[in-house]
């Protein structure tokens, strides 16, 4: 049970968008043409986002005293930290997603067509994620009970056992927190789509993408302070447990701004106009083979 609970959490990860994504496709009658943008839109965001966290931010974080094995930062470095880190996230998705809406699915501005491209972004990530950790805990399983010296280099045998004794140290009902951060994340990710397609349906303009922008690196800059600061002060579970509440507050307002987005009449494709009938001339006889053409033919 131990284990199988360990690996429930990246089957949830992957489950999840999976699961919405054959929902909402078959009950609006769309493909998964918009979600699939959606995935390469967020991988695409990532070839830049990641070079410029680590060329650029990592270094500054360092100075503030991240990844120095010093312990916590201090709260005021570490508030500038996290927002630094919320907005480099929120600069490059959501201009990722400003770039593919203006150049790449023009046609897209319905609001299904929104909840659709972020639920492939925000789906992309989880998915990624779940993989990430099936891999982990293959890795673990595979180790449990091994001499390690037999598989790891001496340089890194005391950190290899360290964090393979971590790992099952862990109470298995704490890794589906990151099922439910998933979760979080992904309401968050449909919520940010369409708040940037607003930039393109609604007055404002470039409002709208700031908004989003600004949003997300609240959602980021929230989660990384208080995973820091509270499994720093209040132990790694119950920290990690306050950090995701405050994470699914944040996912139940953006539930709510996503339904005050939404239309309140259903959107569906305009029909084609149809053409006038034809109409002869009142005195002109009708000849047999013209019948068809009229209007009076049925």
């Amino acid at each position: 049970m131990d284990v199988l609970l360990r690996g429930l959490s990246a089957f949830l990860m992957i489950a999840l968008p999976l699961a919405l994504g054959v929902y909402f496709t078959r009950r609006w009658h769309l493909g998964w043409g918009l979600a699939l943008v959606g995935a390469v839109t967020f991988l695409l965001s990532q070839v830049g986002h990641i070079p410029f966290n680590g060329q650029v931010l990592n270094p500054l974080l360092v100075r503030l005293g991240f990844g120095t094995g010093s312990g916590t930062p201090a709260v005021g470095p570490l508030a500038v930290a996290a927002v630094l880190l919320g907005l480099s996230a929120g600069v490059f998705e959501e201009g990722a997603r400003f770039l593919a809406y203006r150049f790449w699915i023009r046609r897209a501005r319905t609001y299904r067509d929104g909840v659709l491209f972020g639920l492939g972004h925000g789906g992309a990530e989880a998915i990624a994620i779940g993989v990430l950790a099936i891999l982990q805990h293959a890795q673990a399983y595979a180790l449990r009970g091994q001499d390690l010296s037999t598989v790891v280099p001496p340089d890194q045998l005391a950190a290899a056992e360290a964090s393979l004794a971590q790992y099952w140290a862990t109470p298995a009902p704490i890794f589906l927190l990151g099922a439910v951060e998933r979760a979080s994340a992904l309401a968050v990710q449909i919520t940010l789509a369409v708040l940037v397609l607003q930039t393109f349906t609604r007055r404002g303009g470039a409002l709208w993408l700031l908004g989003a922008i600004l949003w997300h690196a609240a959602v980021d800059a929230a989660a990384v302070f208080a995973g820091v600061l509270w499994g720093a002060n209040q132990g790694s579970v119950s920290g990690a447990i306050a950090t995701e509440i405050l994470v699914a507050a944040f996912a139940v307002t953006s539930l709510v701004i996503l339904l005050r987005l939404r239309p309140a009449t259903v959107e569906s494709p305009a029909a084609p106009p149809l053409a006038p009938p034809i109409e002869l001339p009142k005195d002109a006889p009708v000849r047999p083979e013209r019948l068809d053409d009229t209007r009076y033919s049925r």
